[in-house]
């Protein structure tokens, strides 16, 4: 038996689904060109006028927004409302430019909790659960999003914020946790002390929301296979709201988004020509409820694809995949697209754990791409020469997947820092040079 939030909204028909985006849509268009010079400057530098817009089918004619324009417009420049009515800011952590600041009025708030309320119900969430909220709190948007979340589904919330691995586990046994949310590698880090400290017998845990950084399907098998549950995904931006944008049900192929609150298109990353259903590409959103800080066509840098296939769990939402990548997080080395998510996949295929690192550097003019990657306490304890070994088939391995010559080098268990946060995977010394 499925469950939902709010089904009459989950389960609509495409019909009302897209009923619901136009009037919205339209009435968006006209509030921020009505009231956000900045935007009333980017349309009318494209010859798009409010009137215009008249259906969902008129979107590609609105201007792109990025990154770059939300920091060129900090802090105030996109605020939609009164400052007096907005209640709330997230941001971002600001640790590759000027921080990006989003601002809510109660009813964004609302909106938003409720979004991710529907993720809690899909990974099975109930008022009987126990969610252990594991994300970062204050400026960050996850802990805020599933904490909000869980109050909505009257479930009995921990606010455990980041860190502190030992009193996560303690409260886990302690309080019979049952609902897991934070990162994927916090995650993975949670599974490896558990299993070292025997204690899998004392935790509950039955699901796990897990986002904030790509993960592989081969680290949410060993995610489940270490904590004993199912492991969902959640995908969001501070930039449109936080986690919730979308988020994974029970057949677990990709995230339905919230299409009553956000229209998701997917464009070539070069041309910004949209592309048709199925096709892979850079992820764009238009917020179309949202109060405070609404954004038109912003993209996400994401890769993926969006897929309208009939779902077992009844919800008729558009499904966008786990993102492949991010189209400016890929490293270009010789030449050669890279994704850290491919070298993950050789690494967890071949049964190494999930922590590993990526060191990019140039030397004599050339692209050195260096992959650390820990052993297992069993294969720590081979020979030199059965380590030299591994060290080779990896090799070979990453060339068939990339393309490219990477240099491996297995290193003791538990050598690379881990991470209580987003996982530092990539370390490019190109930038120093």
């Amino acid at each position: 038996m499925q469950n939902y939030y709010q089904p009459e909204i989950e389960c609509a028909s495409q019909d009302q689904i897209k009923s619901w985006q136009s009037e919205r849509l339209v009435k968006t268009v006209e509030h921020v060109y009505a009231h956000v010079p900045y935007y009333k400057r980017l349309m009318d530098e494209k010859g798009v006028q409010p009137g215009d817009i008249r259906s969902v089918a008129d979107l590609h004619k609105l201007p792109f927004l990025t990154k770059d324009d939300l920091r060129e417009a900090y802090p105030f420049g996109l605020l939609a409302v009164p400052q007096q009515d907005a209640v709330r800011i997230q941001s971002t952590s600001g640790t590759t430019g000027r921080r990006v600041v989003a601002f809510y009025t109660q009813h964004d708030l609302d909106l938003w909790e409720d979004c991710c309320a529907r993720a809690i119900v899909a990974a099975g969430g109930t008022r009987d659960d126990v969610v252990h909220v594991s994300y970062g709190y204050g400026l960050f948007t996850g802990g805020a999003g599933l904490h909000g979340g869980s109050h909505k589904v009257g479930s009995l919330t921990l606010p455990m914020s980041s860190g502190n691995t030992d009193r996560q586990i303690q409260f886990m046994c302690d309080l019979g946790s049952t609902i897991l949310c934070c990162t994927p590698s916090y995650a993975a880090y949670l599974g490896e002390t558990i299993c070292e400290r025997g204690l899998q017998d004392q935790i509950k845990l039955k699901a796990g929301i897990f986002g904030a950084e790509a993960w592989s399907e081969e680290m949410r098998q060993d995610i489940q296979n270490k904590l004993h549950i199912k492991a969902y995904d959640i995908y969001g931006l501070t930039e449109i709201s936080g986690p919730g944008v979308s988020f994974e049900c029970s057949e677990q192929t990709g995230m339905h988004v919230n299409e009553d609150h956000f229209i998701a298109e997917i464009i070539d990353p070069v041309t910004g020509e949209v592309l048709p259903e199925g096709e892979k590409g850079e992820l764009v959103f238009t917020c179309i409820t949202k109060e405070a800080f609404p954004l038109l066509r912003y993209r996400t840098r994401d890769i993926c694809v969006l897929n309208r296939k009939k779902c077992s769990c009844g919800r008729t939402h558009v499904k966008m995949s786990k993102p492949m990548g991010r189209s400016d997080d890929m490293l270009i080395v010789k030449g050669v697209n890279v994704f850290p998510s491919q070298i993950e996949t050789v690494l967890l295929n071949k049964g190494y754990p999930a922590n590993y690192q990526i060191v990019v550097s140039r030397e004599n003019n050339s692209d050195q791409l260096d992959v650390q990657v820990e052993m297992t306490p069993e294969m720590f304890s081979d020979t030199v020469k059965q380590v030299a070994n591994r060290e080779k088939e990896l090799v070979e391995s990453m060339k068939a997947m990339l393309g490219i010559y990477a240099k491996v080098q297995l290193v003791a268990p538990k050598s690379i820092t881990r991470s209580e946060g987003k996982a530092v995977r990539v370390i490019d010394k190109r930038n120093l040079y």
